[in-house]
């Protein structure tokens, strides 16, 4: 997910549930997500015009990997709240996103699976092309800047 200021994606929509302070009952679901700020990303493409870089498939994104639970902290920090996470059985859970296919819920089997499924990509092989150690910005720090232009 590519985030900056201004970023209208979910990243926003997950913010604005964040700001009511409704609750996030997936915490025992832990999961990894790759991220990618805009500032990264303009590194990298400044690096692909001043460089000489092969031409190839490449994955751009923030050195770390994140959380949903960890996101929604970062960004409940971001704002000066609590994060109100909470642990619910991960067991009743899923049966509760079961019953959510048949009745229609907000909580179905393909969105829980869409909220708690790693999607987690390698930047090594761009990173090795530019001939950089680490991305010029910590995926927390971008996040956090892109969270502090919502408020």
């Amino acid at each position: 997910m590519i985030h900056g200021p201004g970023n209208k994606g979910n990243l926003n929509l997950l913010y604005k549930v964040v700001k009511k302070g409704i609750p996030y009952p997936l915490e025992a679901f832990e999961n990894r997500r790759s991220f990618c700020s805009i500032d990264n990303l303009s590194f990298v493409i400044s690096g692909l015009i001043e460089k000489e870089v092969a031409s190839s498939i490449y994955n751009v994104g923030d050195d770390e990997s994140l959380s949903t639970n960890e996101l929604i902290t970062l960004m409940a920090a971001a704002m000066g709240k609590p994060a109100n996470i909470w642990k619910w059985n991960k067991a009743l859970v899923q049966l509760v996103a079961k019953v959510g296919m048949v009745i229609h819920l907000p909580l179905n089997t393909e969105r829980l699976q869409k909220l708690t499924e790693n999607y987690v990509v390698s930047n090594a092989k761009i990173k090795q092309a530019l001939g950089v150690n680490k991305m010029p910005v910590r995926a927390e720090e971008g996040l956090r800047k892109t969270v502090n232009s919502f408020q």
